[in-house]
This record gives C-alpha cells, sequence and structure tokens, in this order.
C-alpha cells in the first residue's frame, strides 16, 4: 500500500505523457530530420527526459508536503491514501531524487547541471512561497509545467519559433486549468490561508479572466495553422477551438465544485489529446526524417 500511496503522491500517472511529450517534440518539432529510432537511442537525451521525469516527481512530492492540511478538505480520499506515507519519508525521496538527478545532468553538460538546478529550485520556492499568492502563482505555476520542454530546446539547441507557439498553446491552457483549479479546491484554499484569485477577487473575475485567456488561445492557434507547417494537427487544433467554445458555455454555467472539476477534465483531455495529435505534424519522420533533407 505504502507503493501505491508515493505512487500518488507523485502522480505516476501523469509523467509517462510528459516523457512522451518531451519524446515526440523531439521527434516531430526540433529534429525532424533525423529518423525516430536514432532519438529513442539518443543516450543523453534519455538521460535528460528521465532526469526531467525524476524532478518532476519530487516536484509533485514537496508540493503534496505543503499542501497535505489542504487536501485533507480538497481531496479527501487521495489524501487519505497520500498519508500513508509519512512527512519523513516524502522529504527523504524528494532530495534522494535531487540528488540524482543533479548526477544525471553533470553526465550531460554543466548546461543541464545548471538548468535542472535552477528547476528544482524554482519547484520548491514555488510549492513553499509563491502558490499562496494569486496571479503570480497561476502564472509559475503554467511556466514550471512548460519547463521540461525547454530542456530538450537546450539540448538540440534549435530554437525554432514553431516550439515557442506550442509553448504558448500550453502555457495558456494549463493557465486557465490552474484557475479553474482555484475554484474547484475554493474551500481548502479558504481554510490554509491561500490567496488565490478567486478568493481575492471573486467568482465573477475569475470567470472573466478565463474568458479572456481561453479568447487569447486564438493567437497562437492562428500563428501555428497560417504561418506554420503544423501538418495534419491543425485537425487538432479547429478541435480545440470548437470543445473551446462549449468550455466558457459550460463555465458560465458553473458554481459548483463537481461542474469546476468537470471543465479541469476537459483541459487535462486537451492537453493529454496535443502530446498524441504531434504525430501529426508529419507521420513520415516516424520512419525517416524529413524528405526535402533526404535529397539534398
Amino acid at each position: 500500500m505504502k507503493f501505491i500511496s508515493l505512487f500518488s503522491v507523485v502522480r505516476g500517472y501523469n509523467i509517462p505523457i510528459i516523457v512522451l511529450a518531451q519524446y515526440l517534440s523531439a521527434i516531430f518539432i526540433l529534429a525532424p530530420e533525423k529518423r525516430a529510432l536514432s532519438i529513442l537511442l539518443d543516450f543523453d537525451l534519455f538521460i535528460i527526459v528521465f532526469a526531467s521525469s525524476l524532478t518532476i516527481a519530487s516536484g509533485y512530492i514537496i508540493n503534496n508536503f505543503y499542501d497535505s492540511k489542504k487536501d485533507l478538505i480538497n481531496r479527501p480520499n487521495k489524501s487519505m491514501l497520500d498519508r500513508l506515507v509519512s512527512q519523513k519519508t516524502k522529504l527523504q525521496v524528494y532530495f534522494t531524487l535531487n540528488f540524482i538527478v543533479a548526477l544525471l545532468a553533470i553526465i550531460v553538460s554543466w548546461r543541464a547541471f545548471f538548468f535542472f538546478s535552477t528547476y528544482i529550485f524554482l519547484i520548491w520556492y514555488y510549492s513553499h512561497r509563491i502558490k499562496k499568492y494569486p496571479i503570480i502563482g497561476n502564472l509559475m505555476a503554467a511556466f514550471l509545467a512548460v519547463l521540461p520542454f525547454f530542456a530538450i530546446l537546450l539540448y538540440y539547441k534549435n530554437f525554432y519559433e514553431v516550439i515557442f507557439g506550442h509553448a504558448v498553446f500550453l502555457f495558456l491552457l494549463l493557465l486557465i486549468r490552474e484557475i479553474i483549479k482555484d475554484l474547484e479546491n475554493i474551500k481548502g484554499d479558504l481554510a490554509n490561508d491561500y490567496k488565490t484569485i478567486p478568493i481575492i477577487y471573486g467568482e465573477l473575475v475569475s470567470k472573466k479572466i478565463i474568458t479572456i485567456l481561453t479568447i487569447l488561445t486564438i493567437i497562437p492557434i492562428y500563428v501555428l495553422i497560417e504561418i506554420f507547417d503544423v501538418g495534419y494537427m491543425d485537425i487538432y487544433f479547429y478541435s480545440c477551438l470548437i470543445i473551446l467554445i462549449f468550455f466558457l458555455q459550460y463555465l458560465w454555467k458553473s458554481n459548483t465544485k463537481e461542474q469546476f472539476l468537470l471543465l479541469h477534465n476537459v483541459l487535462k483531455f486537451l492537453i493529454v489529446a496535443g502530446v498524441f495529435s504531434i504525430i501529426l505534424i508529419n507521420p513520415s519522420v516516424l520512419w525517416h526524417g524529413k524528405k526535402l533533407l533526404q535529397s539534398i
């Protein structure tokens, strides 16, 4: 049971999705001229992806450590499972994972070591202090969720503008999700003195901010479809626009935890679907690099 509890604390069900997203980004966006197999067999890339996974896992642990009281109210069932592992054990695992990350990163390069050291610190600082504050807490949470993809960007040193288009779209979805979570968890946040947007400015202002952010997703979608070549992934982006229209309609009718949880799950679905949709950019890359580069 303790293993299941620790798995719940580190949200082991999320990490494979992040790993898949990193590899698909490398294969289809950052290094499409290479065969997929050569990317999958790249040892240094594997180390970076593995280090990212451990860092994210340790981040979930420290976040759980600081949120234990709040989660008793917001997520009582999950919290009871998580509490099967003591706070002391959580900290021991947290420091062990971070130590392993530091060792792995230094194998790749000093840049990787600096990146992951900074990432670990930012996650801790967010969990310890920033998370309790409105706006900046939401912005930092979304930024930290996007940051693992910049580890891959740093490795390939290919600063394609298209990756920033994807990153902005993902950032907006994550930011919307963070505010929805605040609406969903308002009771626990209020009891533990978390100064979130719904608590400070109210539910109406929160919904207006979410509406503005949702409308803003049109910008990266337009840029990715009309300016860059995202192949058949445009199907995903058009589908997102349709779903987000219904999302906003339901948002303005929502006022219960269950309704906000449904909206939260819709955003989760869009994010996970977006990961798998990366393949649609150019499926042929799976068995060879871009045909253009093959003909050179």
